[in-house]
């Protein structure tokens, strides 16, 4: 493998937005089915520490969540290596947290890489999922 054919911002939104509203009709039939009644800041920070454990969780065993794996996309190390759970965390929890400034940063820092904050942290990409060496191995 060459290069890697990274996935567009674009894709990557769409991967996010599949993501996020799986885990917010999973959060409210928690909410609804416990009876619980968790709204506001602490509701939001309970949301983001669901995605952050879901997205690691996925990307670290098998490089893909939900969203990623409709859109054929992947997370992989930089040379298309499969991620451990150790990065799958660090570049989760950028987009769990800190999404506004870690897309930001990443546009304006990494654009023509493609790459969020926490992705270059993580020395990790999102590629076309074919591309990507764990591929055979998960699959």
């Amino acid at each position: 493998m060459e290069t890697l054919t990274r996935a567009s911002w674009m894709t990557r939104f769409w991967a996010w937005l599949i993501d996020v509203l799986l885990m917010s009709i999973l959060w409210y039939m928690v909410l609804t089915i416990s009876g619980t009644n968790i709204f506001g800041p602490s509701g939001l920070l309970f949301h983001a520490v669901l995605l952050f454990l879901y997205w690691t969780i996925l990307e670290g065993y098998r490089g893909q969540s939900l969203g990623k794996m409709v859109l054929g996309i992947a997370v992989v190390g930089s040379a298309g290596e499969r991620i451990g759970f150790k990065d799958a965390a660090v570049e989760s929890l950028g987009k769990a947290f800190l999404l506004p400034f870690d897309v930001t940063a990443g546009y304006l820092a990494f654009r023509s890489r493609r790459q969020r904050l926490f992705n270059r942290l993580s020395d990790t990409v999102v590629a076309d999922a074919e591309e990507g060496i764990w591929c055979s191995a998960r699959l």
